[in-house]
């Protein structure tokens, strides 16, 4: 009876010491497979030859570059305005008529008498024009015939020109010239494309959220009908402009102890690293000035995902 018990606790440690030997082995296979490095697979580009255009982007909101005002010298009501929003006008023009809060009450008083009364006042009581005091544009009326108005009232509003006031990163800041081209694109109007130029560049910063930025007066060449102030807009600032230049992808491109290389289809088939001497770049094109030639294929590392194992770890959740 004692032998066979001693057999069964026999094969019992067998069995548990067989078991902790499976489980270890295949926790070892596991990390194994687990820890291998990913395949790699390289992307082909052919070195091209073409144009550049170097571009910093910023955004803004279409601003008038000068807005005035227009408020009348006296209390009182309009009898006429003469302009619509969007008009352009001419200083000295003539945009609406007003009558003084005394005119209006004689006028409404003689109303009661009949029309010969209310001729005879308003020959005898002139009333008040409001004049443009500069060339530009009706960007606001406020007002309409018959309203009372006060001195505080702003009832016409001009602007001279609209401009972009654009937010530019202070990195980016030293690259920008007054004068220097430059295309705006408003959200509202996505398809057109409007050409500018620098107007100004602001001496002070602003600082929003620990970002530093400048503003920059961005001024059309011709102002389209479809610009109203307010309107956000999209900036390309042309810093540079290259034609005919040997391109490659920049992702291509490695540093490395301070020089730049890339890698390179080899005549036996397999990559070759070279060193490459820089230019130029938009950010996804590069211009190569030495180190590769037209036509060669330019190779870009690509880490391809690690495959899935089909059966999950013996220490996996649920793994029974």
């Amino acid at each position: 009876m004692m032998e066979v018990k001693k057999k069964k606790s026999r094969w019992k440690s067998w069995i548990f010491f067989f078991v902790l030997i499976t489980l270890f082995f295949s926790g070892a296979f596991y990390a194994w497979k687990k820890s291998r490095p990913s395949p790699v697979a390289y992307r082909e580009d052919k070195a091209r030859k073409g144009d550049l255009k170097v571009v910093i982007l910023s955004t803004g909101t279409v601003q008038p570059e000068n807005r005035l005002e227009i408020k009348a010298p006296t209390a009182g009501r309009i009898d006429s305005v003469l302009v619509k929003e969007g008009q352009r006008v001419k200083r000295g023009q003539i945009l609406a008529w007003m009558s003084s809060t005394e005119r209006a009450a004689l006028l409404d008083a003689a109303r009661s008498k009949g029309e010969e009364e209310v001729k005879r006042w308003e020959d005898m009581y002139r009333p008040t024009p409001i004049l443009a005091p500069i060339n530009g544009t009706l960007i606001l009326r406020s007002i309409e015939a018959g309203q009372s108005f006060a001195t505080t009232d702003a009832i016409l509003v001009m602007s001279d020109r609209l401009t972009v006031k654009a937010q530019v990163d202070e990195t980016d800041i030293a690259q920008i010239r007054l004068g220097e081209a430059a295309e705006i694109t408003l959200d509202a109007y996505g398809k057109e494309t409007v050409a500018a130029k620098v107007d100004q560049i602001a001496f002070e910063a602003k600082t929003v959220s620990n970002v530093t930025t400048y503003v920059v007066d961005v001024l059309p060449l011709k102002t389209p009908s479809f610009m109203r102030s307010g309107m956000t807009a999209n900036v390309n600032f042309l810093i540079e402009s290259k034609s005919g230049v040997l391109l490659i992808p920049t992702e291509a491109i490695r540093a490395a102890d301070g020089k730049m290389t890339t890698l390179l289809r080899g005549a036996d088939g397999n990559p070759k690293e070279v060193d490459i001497e820089i230019g130029s770049s938009d950010g996804k094109r590069t211009e190569v000035k030495s180190g590769v030639l037209e036509g060669e294929t330019v190779l870009t590392q690509e880490v391809k995902p690690k495959e899935k194992n089909k059966s999950s770890s013996p220490f996996s959740p649920g793994r029974r």
